[in-house]
């Protein structure tokens, strides 16, 4: 009657064993390591850079504990901090030498878990500790959306102006007056005229007539469609960049999220330096469009020579995509400011993934009279950031391209165009930001909220087992174990999805425990109705688990249905803590009945003669009760 079949029991135990190696990693602490990472997108982090580093390494004398290769850095374990310092100096002047890498690599100090590789090897890494228990810094900044619609405008006006002298339509000036562009007309029928042209090619203005005197206008203002579109680029793009920016930093687990409608939270743990963190948040970055030197590019002894730092007068060098080197002219034909949009798609002839430019009126004159001069040439888009760029594409200009619209591609992938056109766009803010929050939090602050947490827990796991062995006996020790597997499993789910611990989440885990040892309350009194209603206790167990497991259920599923609501709708700390009280349900449904019952069988499942349950006091006479 009280007994699971074999395969339940292999089950259970082999559950609690993965439970136990996936939390195994967050018992061996971090050690001091150096994090390499790529700062430009032509610079890729690969198997070649760690031979570098490891080459270098060698040669300076500093034997590394482990080095670990991921998609976005290479980070090497030392032994102490001392080793920490001489490796991130031989790593620095290793990878970034030369005018080729001239400062391609961030090479920041980092802490890196303890864990043996085998650990690693199945994947098994530590819970990621968030802002207030590992210490940084952390701001909010706000998104100044108007002055990304006044920004489009702007450019919208350019283009109407541009637009109006190619059809030879006369007007009486093109100007933005708030958030609204207005185009003044002589007479009706240039109004109308105008009209017409303007709702054919800019569909996303929204166009009406509005009377003056003598005088007749158009009052164009963004569709309400488009405006949404705009905010929610200028925020996609803002936290794009930030992204892009904070590499540098060498962040291992940067929180850079939205919040609300036009708020951007970022979180840097472990960064101690504000004055650095706000020059990172708040630099410029340009694009420009430059001619490529394609007699001295195709020059052996000439290449040789400038990716040794001696480029020809009047050019400089740098790395292309494909990892080919190119001399660009220091001439800038076109810069950023006149880009107004870049979009990835498709060559409607080849059917190759492209990235779609769009340029303002002054842009595509420019663009138009450069394209014409230089067919059969290559032109370079650059990207330009602190004194230093790369080269985020260099295509053969094919023929004169007029209109604003420009198309580039040549061997990318739709992801790869996908990349290149958000980095375009995100090449410098898109709207204007403020920081209107900062906060900093030392490490020594980190770790006394990591101690107070870790004790208020096991205080609070000692009570609920000092009472629950006290009043329930062996029943109660069974449920104390049942507790201890669920933090087992809870622990390991939050390491292997590498979710980020807060206090938050831990106050959820303590939530969690005291809710789940409600569970075994409930079934613990459930076998004690059935013993004090006569039921022999093999009966009594078999009856009370199943008739618990209802209430159970029904109570776990309306707490459930609550962490989701926070999930979705919450933000920053309380997504966190519903994250960790989501996940503890789970837990707790599954240690709570399953594996209680379990140990519950192993006790008692065997006995055929089972006179008493060691389940505390019945109070009821009659009845035995150890």
């Amino acid at each position: 009657m009280n007994r699971y079949p074999l395969w339940k029991n292999i089950t259970v135990l082999v559950a609690v064993v993965l439970g136990f190696i996936y939390t195994l990693p967050n018992f061996f602490g971090e050690a001091p390591a150096v994090q390499v990472s790529s700062v430009r997108s032509t610079l890729k982090v690969d198997s070649k850079l760690m031979v570098r580093v490891e080459d270098a390494l060698k040669a300076a004398g500093v034997a590394p504990q482990g080095i670990v290769q991921d998609a976005n850095s290479i980070r090497v374990r030392l032994a102490d901090t001392d080793a920490q310092l001489k490796a991130r100096d031989v790593i620095d002047k290793a990878v970034n030498t030369g005018a080729a890498d001239s400062a391609g690599y961030s090479v920041a100090l980092n802490l890196i878990s303890n864990s043996p590789s085998w650990l690693s090897a199945l994947l098994a890494r530590p819970m990621y500790l968030g802002l207030d228990l590992r210490g940084g810094v952390h701001f909010l900044l706000q998104v100044d959306m108007k002055g990304a619609l006044t920004k489009r405008l702007d450019s919208i006006g350019a283009d109407l102006r541009s637009l109006l002298r190619d059809k030879s339509i006369r007007h009486g000036g093109v100007s933005r007056e708030g958030q609204a562009v207005l185009i003044r007309f002589r007479d009706i029928e240039a109004r109308d005229k105008a009209r017409a042209a303007l709702s054919e090619s800019q569909p996303d203005l929204l166009l009406a007539e509005a009377p003056d005197g003598a005088e007749f206008k158009l009052v164009a203002t963004l569709q309400p469609a488009a405006e949404k579109r705009i905010q929610e680029y200028a925020i996609k793009q803002n936290i794009t960049t930030l992204h892009n920016r904070i590499n540098e930093l060498g962040v291992a687990e940067p929180v850079i999220q939205q919040q609300g409608v036009d708020r951007i939270v970022v979180q840097l743990p472990g960064v101690q330096d504000t004055a650095k963190a706000k020059d990172i948040l708040g630099r410029t970055a340009t694009l420009e469009v430059r001619m490529v030197d394609d007699a001295a590019s195709g020059n052996p002894g000439i290449m040789d020579q400038a990716a040794r730092g001696q480029p020809p007068a009047g050019t400089e060098f740098y790395i292309e995509r494909g990892g080919q080197g190119l001399l660009v002219k220091k001439q800038v034909v076109l810069t950023g400011e006149r880009l107004t949009d870049a979009q990835p798609g498709f060559d409607n002839q080849s059917h190759e993934a492209a990235v779609h430019l769009s340029l303002d009126a002054a842009g595509a004159r420019i663009f138009k009279d450069v394209t014409r001069e230089n067919v059969g040439k290559r032109m370079a888009i650059l990207l330009i950031e602190k004194g230093r760029g790369e080269v985020v594409t260099a295509p053969v200009i094919r023929s004169e391209i007029g209109g604003g619209r420009v198309q580039i591609s040549g061997r990318m992938t739709p992801q790869e165009a996908s990349d290149v056109a958000l980095l375009l766009r995100a090449g410098s803010l898109a709207a204007p930001m403020e920081i209107i929050e900062e906060r900093t939090i030392g490490p020594s602050l980190g770790k006394d909220n990591i101690d107070k947490g870790f004790q208020s827990t096991l205080w609070g796991f000692t009570a609920i087992a000092v009472f629950m062995m006290s009043y329930y006996l062996l029943f109660g020790l069974v449920s104390v174990v049942a507790l201890s597997v669920n933090l087992l499993f809870l622990v390991a789910l939050l390491s292997l999805l590498q979710a980020t611990l807060t206090l938050p989440g831990i106050a959820a885990i303590a939530l969690t425990l005291g809710m789940a040892i409600d569970a075994n309350v409930l079934i613990n009194e459930r076998v004690r109705e059935e013993l004090r209603a006569g039921s022999s206790p093999q009966a009594a167990i078999a009856t009370g688990y199943e008739r618990a497991w209802a209430t159970i259920l029904d109570s776990n599923v309306t707490t459930l249905i609550a962490g989701v609501a926070l999930l979705i709708f919450g933000s920053g700390p309380v997504r966190g803590f519903a994250v960790v009280h989501c996940l503890g349900i789970l837990t707790s449904i599954f240690s709570s009945v399953v594996v209680s019952r379990a140990l519950v069988n192993l006790i008692y499942g065997h006995r055929h003669k089972l006179d008493r349950l060691s389940i505390g006091q019945l109070w009821k006479p009659g009845l035995k009760a150890k």
